[in-house]
């Protein structure tokens, strides 16, 4: 189950055994013992902890790297850029925890004394990861985490096992306590069993909808909070420009980040009648002769894109592309001609195909980026600060970049609504969801 398959090849060049039920009974174990050391130890001394943790991937980047490579076929100057994210936020957890977690003071009215919010860990957390960024989504997760003092759990994607080994590896080179993080190897039906033990107080999820709906269920049912990272189909609408280059040049990059395989990439082009057809002349040539060749995920990724192009053109959209698919890689296109009548309007295109719509004026924009079962991330272009305000106000998603993309930052909140999941990583919110804000009142 667990293997690195080069996707580029198709050669599968290491397997890794899957864990026994004892060694997931041993992997909890040793994560509930470490929450003595989450309760007992110094936020310093977490941070500094995190700090050399962040120092550690700096130092193996090229390895790091490497391996993302091997595993899921990433662009390698792009896993480079992935490891130093990794960094900034394992140091951005490790300047700010102290801040983050120091208590809060309230202002009681109610009678004599005082009252403090203090934050304190709650436990054992189960983080599920998936392939696409095996090293960013694991610190988003981790680094708030354990600069509060929970404890981790760790299932990575089947497809990157050599990266989970090596980042539990990191943790403990960093100083981490045994049972601080602990990677394992599990099952889906392990999993279950994991996230049902009393001894672990949440979850969080990257990954598909319907793992999201699995894992929350089985949450749900055992009172467990989860925080669910899924899909996104994120419009990037054009409404006024005065460099439409540049403004094709930030789509090309929007479209191709990760060969497309981002839940945050932007995925329909919302463009201006008057602005349409230069855009997609434009857009077109530039994703085409931008793509970088590398290729998706797994050979299963790139035919599961391919039902969904034939199903769109099959609808009467007409696709623009040049090149064939070969295994794992799949040519950039361009869909045009759709509505948000067509099913694939719906639907999140994993690689490196865009949509482009034609939208008659703002409200029409507006309308066709909101007709989406997902809400994760947006993009706004236009030369009118009102006209920003009021479209990124009205535009149903989680987050909303403006005249930019790779935005992104380790003191920026991510996450999403609707289809999209729910909670958020990185930030002050990021060390904000599994924590206990442990109310001591007092009297006098």
């Amino acid at each position: 189950m667990y293997a690195v398959t080069d996707p580029s090849t198709g050669t599968t060049t290491q397997t890794y055994p899957t864990a026994t039920d004892a060694e997931v009974t041993a992997a909890v174990d040793a994560a509930h013992a470490a929450t003595a050391w989450g309760r007992d130890s110094s936020v310093s001394e977490r941070a500094a902890l995190l700090r050399r943790l962040g120092d550690l991937h700096a130092e193996h980047r090229d390895e790091l790297a490497a391996g993302i490579v091997r595993e899921m076929g990433k662009p390698l100057a792009e896993a480079e850029g992935e490891v130093d994210f990794c960094v900034d936020i394992y140091h951005y957890y490790a300047d700010h925890a102290e801040e983050f977690l120091a208590d809060e003071e309230l202002d009681v009215t109610s009678g004599p004394g005082g009252a403090v919010i203090r934050r304190r860990p709650v436990g054992v957390l189960l983080g599920i990861m998936p392939w696409n960024f095996p090293a960013y989504q694991v610190a988003r997760f981790a680094a708030p985490n354990l600069a509060l003092g929970n404890t981790i759990v760790l299932k990575h994607a089947p497809q990157c096992p050599a990266t989970a080994a090596l980042l539990e590896k990191l943790c403990a080179e960093a100083g981490f306590p045994t049972g601080a993080y602990v990677n394992v190897y599990a099952t889906n039906e392990q999993i279950a069993e994991v996230i049902a033990d009393p001894r672990v107080q949440g979850v969080s999820l990257t990954g598909s909808e319907r793992a999201g709906a699995a894992v929350a269920e089985i949450a749900g049912r055992h009172l467990k909070k989860a925080v669910l990272e899924l899909g996104g189909s994120d419009p990037f609408i054009v409404l006024s420009t005065d460099d439409l280059d540049s403004v094709v040049e930030s789509a090309v990059a929007a479209r191709l980040d990760n060969t497309g395989q981002a839940c945050n990439a932007a995925k329909r082009f919302v463009v201006v009648a008057e602005l349409y057809d230069a855009f997609v002349e434009k857009f077109t040539a530039q994703l085409l002769a931008g793509q970088s060749g590398a290729p998706l995920s797994s050979v299963t990724a790139a035919e599961t894109l391919a039902r969904q192009v034939d199903a769109a053109v099959a609808e009467g959209a007409t696709l623009h592309t040049e090149g064939e698919r070969k295994g794992a890689h799949f040519p950039a296109g361009v869909l045009t001609g759709l509505t948000t009548e067509h099913a694939t309007a719906r639907q999140e295109l994993f690689g490196p195909v865009a949509m482009v719509f034609s939208a008659a004026d703002e409200d029409d924009a507006l309308r066709i980026a909101n007709d989406t079962p997902y809400g994760l991330g947006s993009y706004v272009f236009t030369t009118d600060p009102a006209q920003a305000e009021r479209v990124a106000d009205h535009i149903e998603a989680g987050m909303v970049f403006v005249n930019g993309v790779g935005a992104e930052g380790a003191e920026l909140p991510f996450g999403g609504i609707k289809r999209s999941g729910f909670g958020r990583e990185l930030g002050r919110p990021g060390i904000e969801e599994f924590v206990n804000k442990k109310l001591v009142r007092t009297v006098k």
